[in-house]
């Protein structure tokens, strides 16, 4: 069967681009080379009876128009958001939290810096205008840069509404800090160190730099986007886990006609005369499409599956300089109990985000060891218990907690990843949580230990990098993935990229797989 449209790899941006294109009439494939879709929006039973998000734990935005579009609202699909939203316990016995409501996070910052209790108003408020320019960019196409025409910048428009609302001051001001270091923006409002590191590592997530390297404050800003009601680090957690909301997708599209194949593995995109026309599998089978759409990291689709041979050695080289350098681990623990923190008084603490990063220095020292290929000894953790709020994803009385650690290099300077430098990386994530938490070892009954190495072969996340890409200035907006194709099309014509490696990156928000089907659509009508 000849099909319209063929997509590589039924992660979420992958199922949003179906979705749609199966709305506009085309009749879909999606390959996916796992046991099940989702790609990193995935649950999985990791450990008998115990269910985890295995690669991310939750959401902070959604595209504004996925959920109404789409239908996903409904009892496949619930997001519950957690308040406090952060939690960061102290080494002194005190602790920081942050809600959703300015007032009460005040109170909570009072206790360190009564400045910076009253700065905080301020500051959401400056950040909630900041944002306020990028979600709208976040929906639209990055225009072919310098090539810019008068119908490019008419796409533009929605980048209106902010400024009329806050000014040609605020956008500039937004140009201002873009490209500053998290201590240069931080600077500028606080002066205690427990707040200065909880809201610093909101801008090294997924990121081999520590918050002292410049263009930080881009990616605060960006995991920021769509934060509700001032609300900073937001955790929205899927209920049943982060893979209904990719089931949900799933059976939307299935719904309107696409056909979804699991363990089908594509060796390479068939093209000729620069067209693509079809993918091979690894199973030998052939099939043939109109157009080829990759949800795929940027190198694996131009570079493995399209082939170095078939792109101009300039494209090539382009392709070949994108930053990866995966240096975040997933540490997965199944508990016969729940860990009792020294500083919690209230069950609510736990069912959030809990960061260790009293400091900012202790990120950016905790990045120190990365710079030499090594992983981090005091490293930044980033801790949930999902099954706290959701009774499904454990059996009765026993709870799952995964961690994301950082740092963790892809690229280590000695030895490789193995059964041994896992169970390192694991003691070091256990004796850090074990500081704030006696006795938690006691707790645990197994561990999955998830390497950037192994990100990459599971998941084909290169180098390990979540984001299909470094998250910096240098690989934003019209640069993403590569200075002049940021509109999601490719040298070779027919072929699409709509994954994480594309605008607006990474995150699990469906903007990637929303506007690239938006321009595979306009080049039908065209």
């Amino acid at each position: 069967m000849r099909y319209d449209s063929i997509i590589i790899g039924a992660g979420h941006n992958g199922l949003v681009a179906a979705v749609r294109l199966a709305k506009a009439g085309q009749r879909v494939l999606v390959l996916e080379k796992r046991h099940s879709v989702g790609g990193i929006a995935i649950t999985e039973e990791l450990i008998p009876r115990f269910h985890f998000n295995t690669c991310v734990d939750y959401i902070r935005w959604l595209h504004p128009r996925l959920l109404k579009e789409l239908k996903l609202e409904d009892d496949r699909f619930k997001v519950q958001w957690t308040d406090p939203s952060v939690v960061t316990p102290l080494p002194d016995g005190n602790c920081l939290r942050l809600s959703a409501d300015a007032s009460t996070t005040a109170e909570s910052i009072r206790q360190f810096s009564k400045a910076d209790a009253e700065n905080w108003s301020g500051f959401i408020d400056r950040i909630a205008q900041l944002v306020a320019f990028l979600e709208p960019l976040y929906s639209m196409t990055p225009p072919p840069v310098p090539d810019l025409g008068l119908e490019h910048l008419i796409s533009m428009r929605g980048l209106l509404k902010p400024l009329r609302k806050y000014g040609r001051k605020t956008l500039v001001e937004l140009l201002r800090v873009l490209p500053m270091t998290m201590p240069e923006l931080l600077d500028e409002w606080f002066e205690s160190e427990p707040l200065r590191g909880t809201l610093a590592a909101s801008a090294i997530h997924g990121l081999c730099q520590g918050p002292m390297a410049v263009g930080t404050a881009y990616l605060f800003l960006h995991n920021h986007v769509g934060c509700r009601n001032g609300a900073l680090r937001p955790a929205g957690f899927v209920q049943g886990g982060m893979g209904n909301f990719s089931n949900a997708l799933a059976a939307a599209a299935e719904h309107l006609g696409v056909d979804i194949r699991t363990n089908a593995i594509v060796r390479k995109i068939l093209t000729d005369e620069n067209q693509a026309g079809g993918v091979l599998l690894g199973s030998g089978e052939e099939f043939k499409a109109h157009r080829i759409i990759s949800n795929a990291g940027p190198s694996v689709t131009l570079l493995d599956l399209v082939g170095r041979e078939n792109l101009e050695p300039r494209f090539t080289r382009q392709v070949k300089a994108i930053k990866y350098r995966g240096a975040m681990a997933r540490i997965h623990l199944a508990l016969n109990d729940l860990p009792r923190f020294r500083v919690f008084t209230d069950e609510a603490d736990l069912r959030g985000v809990i960061s260790i990063s009293p400091k900012l220095e202790y990120l950016e020292q905790a990045y120190d060891a990365a710079k030499y290929g090594r992983c981090s000894y005091h490293p930044y953790l980033e801790i949930v218990i999902p099954s706290l709020t959701d009774s499904t994803l454990a059996p009765d009385g026993k709870h799952t907690m995964s961690i994301t650690l950082q740092y963790a290099p892809y690229q280590l300077r000695q030895g490789e990843w193995n059964k041994g430098t896992k169970e390192a990386l694991l003691q070091s994530a256990l004796s850090t949580v074990s500081e704030y938490a006696p006795g938690f070892g006691d707790l645990i009954e197994d561990t999955v230990v998830l390497s950037p190495l192994d990100l990459e072969e599971q998941f084909g996340l290169t180098e390990g990098n979540i984001n299909h890409g470094e998250m910096m200035l240098d690989q934003f907006f019209f640069m993403r993935p590569v200075a002049g194709w940021a509109q999601y099309r490719t040298p070779i014509e027919n072929l699409y990229l709509c994954g994480s490696g594309t605008h607006p990156g990474g995150g699990i928000t469906g903007a990637p797989g929303w506007n690239a089907s938006r321009e595979i659509l306009r080049d039908l009508k065209n």
